[in-house]
């Protein structure tokens, strides 16, 4: 994986610090042109990898990579899946039944068939299967090296101790889409010790990783103690802790736990995006 990886929150009115800078950022990224510009700045400035939500406007984006393929030669997107307001929104607008038929891939009447017989069987892991298709239907001819879960997905199978589905993920990923399977959480330690136990080596895990403790279930000494015993491959998240740190302090503190092999981070500016490159690259 690249050392630095940019993010998608600042395009989707996601900001854990202000929601009045959400909401500005919401006007700023109403339309895909303003996403791609900032997108070909980062390309500009050396970032080669995206990592981002499965959100519908994704899909315009990738509309654009397949369309200019020379341009983004090498430029790499890691999907983060589920989009969960996606699905919310579409069961509130569409029905249960209606939200299947709108996302659901392939020929309705046989991915139809599929999924009720997954449904009477309780088969979770097929149904998951489906879901992972219908989501990744819109990176079709894009690099995928990594796939993620989203932590609102990974952590609520860890609370209901349904390790048997990551060990399933891990698996189809691999199988379907030659890609790694990735892990985003909120509890690193919990994460990592499931996976252990199903099997799973050297996963790639994403977490909030920060000079604070700022979302890192298990305090930050826990972190610190196995990030240390390279057990696995980290990406840092959060690490400016929603703002509550500046950014020299808080690469800094995350460039010196030597075993973090990628920080993930999104701006909206050219300034924010080479000052951040230049701290990171200062500090690894």
């Amino acid at each position: 994986m690249d050392r630095i990886l940019f993010g998608d929150n600042q395009f989707f009115a996601v900001n854990h610090l202000s929601d009045e800078k959400a909401r500005a950022q919401s006007i700023m990224f109403r339309k895909n042109e303003a996403i791609i510009k900032v997108l070909d700045v980062a390309i500009d400035l050396g970032i080669k990898t995206f990592m981002c939500t499965t959100h519908d406007r994704i899909s315009g984006i990738c509309d654009h990579i397949r369309a200019n393929p020379q341009k983004y030669r090498g430029f790499k997107i890691y999907p983060c899946m589920p989009y969960a307001h996606k699905y919310a929104n579409a069961v509130t607008e569409l029905g249960v039944l209606g939200a299947l038929k709108e996302y659901l891939p392939g020929n309705i009447f046989t991915t139809m068939a599929k999924g009720g017989m997954a449904y009477a069987r309780k088969d979770f892991i097929a149904m998951m299967e489906l879901l992972i298709d219908a989501e990744m239907k819109m990176f079709k001819g894009i690099d995928t090296p990594v796939i993620f879960i989203q932590n609102v997905l990974t952590d609520l199978i860890l609370g209901l101790g349904m390790k048997d589905i990551f060990k399933s993920y891990h698996e189809y990923i691999i199988r379907k889409y030659n890609a790694e399977p990735g892990y985003i959480t909120m509890n690193m330690p919990l994460l990592l010790r499931v996976l252990e136990e199903s099997g799973i080596r050297n996963p790639i895990i994403c977490s909030s990783i920060n000079k604070i403790g700022f979302r890192m279930s298990g305090g930050m000494e826990l972190y610190e103690k196995i990030i240390g015993e390279g057990r696995f491959r980290p990406i840092a998240m959060q690490v400016l802790a929603a703002g509550a740190l500046s950014p020299e302090e808080a690469f800094e503190y995350v460039c010196r736990q030597k075993n973090i092999e990628s920080i993930l981070f999104g701006s909206s500016s050219r300034e924010h995006i080479k000052s951040s490159i230049e701290i990171i690259q200062k500090h690894s």
